[in-house]
């Protein structure tokens, strides 16, 4: 249970360095750009969370997949 646990915080580590890299990056971005990275940065996170309390990390990395794609598309198809 400990080294998944471990597992998990690291994927949440670098999913944060991530997400905060890619944030600020945006300055250029249109407003559909910009809805799309924090869509997919926000589905990631929501992702990996829940696949890590349903079934540890290697569903964690499905979840932040999947989350990621379903949130920049739903970010982009939103935008104005």
């Amino acid at each position: 249970m400990t080294t998944t646990l471990n597992v998990v915080r690291r994927l949440g580590l670098a999913a944060a360095m991530t997400g905060m890299l890619a944030l600020g990056a945006c300055s250029g971005m249109n407003h559909t750009q910009q809805r799309a990275l924090s869509g997919g940065a926000i589905g990631a996170a929501g992702g990996m969370a829940i696949g890590a309390l349903t079934g540890g990390a290697s569903s964690a990395v499905g979840g932040a997949l999947i989350g990621g794609a379903g949130g920049a598309a739903i970010g982009a198809l939103t935008a104005k």
